[in-house]
């Protein structure tokens, strides 16, 4: 029985929802030409109106017909469920119609593997290119490359998305090839290392011509599987820093690892490790944006991450040495290792000191979680008095005042 379009984009849309690296990010394409949509400024996911919500992309499979086997996958070719496809017209009328019904403001679109690499990510390309081409379609298109695909069909892919992303997956080859044997990471570095290649010399090129067209101008992605497989978080966040500085990636995405069938070489867990996934998240950050280097957040002698802790906490406590920082005289690089400190608040701290003397009054006014900081900082050589000064004494501080306000906002 030939499936409807509803059912189609049911069960396309939820297999869809297992790959996180969606993001919108880093595209400025405009609207030109009357067309429809755009992606500039902020993007699309990152985007969010007054009352919180973040505007979304249309997040599609094109098919969960799959030629591979993957055990912690949910469109493994083995799996027992109902396999639809839809065709290059219906994704174009999809994204259109929901476009025009101010549902969504871009795309983002991968695949179950047909037959094979190129002949998959052949298909995604048409649809991105009839979108741009013959519906005059500005917003944002993210299409996801299959690994092994050809330098010819990538460099066609870049020249109508916005962003492409090869999936890593599995941390490392020898658990990828015990849960993924038709798979290997040689795979997915050759499209990574020539998406950087192409990326940066089109960036290259378009300094010398204006009018050379964009190539994925928001740069590659990549996704890993969080909990499937035995690598500890030490190996994961290495890994990940390895891909910003060789593959130059935009973002790495970590998927907590979800039980979608029952298979012997995968762990036996109720749910997904959601606070571990939140983990690798806020020491990514750490990285990309505050100058950390990995060693700094983790290493060999303790390779997982504090659960209860942030990184950025759990290395203060650390490095008590360092503490407390005059934040009249601390270089912003130190204040941002405050805990409670973030990025804007540093920098509202530098800017406001040329005017005179910061005090811990201005501190809370700039935004910095108080509870936090105050175990970190001075004003002018003045500390905070405080009840403790002990690693175990913070700790245990800060993680009741957490658990308190948690609390407080269910009274």
């Amino acid at each position: 029985m030939k499936a409807d379009i509803e059912t189609k984009l049911k069960i396309l849309a939820d297999a869809a929802k297992y790959d996180v690296s969606c993001a919108s990010s880093g595209s400025k394409r405009a609207n030109h030409n009357k067309g429809l949509g755009n992606a500039t400024g902020m993007g699309i996911c990152h985007s969010y109106t007054e009352d919180g919500r973040c505007v979304s992309l249309l997040k599609i499979l094109l098919t969960n017909y799959c030629i591979y086997d993957c055990a912690y996958c949910v469109s493994r070719k083995s799996n027992d469920i109902q396999r639809v496809a839809f065709t290059v017209r219906e994704v174009v009328e999809l994204t259109i119609n929901f476009y025009r019904r101010n549902y969504i403001e871009g795309l983002f679109l991968s695949s179950g593997i047909l037959k094979n690499a190129d002949y998959t990510n052949e298909k995604l390309i048409r649809i991105a290119k009839k979108l741009r081409i013959e519906e005059r379609f500005n917003g944002y298109i993210h299409l996801k490359i299959i690994p092994g695909a050809s330098p010819e069909v990538i460099r066609e892919a870049g020249l109508y998305a916005d962003r492409l992303s090869v999936n890593l997956e599995i941390p490392s080859e020898k658990s990828l090839k015990k849960i993924a044997p038709e798979k290997n990471h040689g795979n997915v570095y050759r499209p990574m290392n020539w998406l950087k290649e192409q990326i940066s010399e089109n960036r290259e090129d378009r300094k010398k011509y204006r009018k050379t067209p964009r190539f994925a101008p928001g740069g590659q992605s990549t996704q890993v599987v969080v909990g499937a497989t035995p690598e500890t978080d030490y190996h994961i966040l290495n890994l990940s820093a390895s891909l910003y500085k060789e593959q130059q990636l935009k973002r790495v995405y970590y998927s907590g690892y979800i039980p979608v069938s029952q298979d012997n070489r995968l762990p036996i867990v109720n749910q997904a490790p959601l606070v571990r996934e939140n983990r690798l998240y806020q020491a990514d950050w750490l990285h990309r944006f505050y100058g950390f280097s990995m060693d700094e957040i983790i290493d060999k002698a303790q390779p997982s991450l504090d659960l209860k802790i942030d990184p950025k906490l759990g290395y203060a406590l650390r490095h008590l040495d360092l503490f407390p920082v005059d934040i009249n005289t601390a270089p912003y690089e130190l204040i941002l290792r405050i805990p409670g400190i973030g990025l804007k608040t540093a920098g509202m701290i530098v800017h406001s000191r040329k005017y005179g003397k910061v005090r811990y009054e201005d501190i809370k006014k700039m935004g910095a979680a108080m509870n936090r900081a105050k175990y970190f900082i001075q004003v002018s050589g003045r500390p905070l008095p405080l009840s403790t000064d002990t690693p175990e004494g913070i700790r245990h501080q800060i993680m009741y005042q957490d658990k308190k306000a948690q609390l407080t906002l269910f009274d």
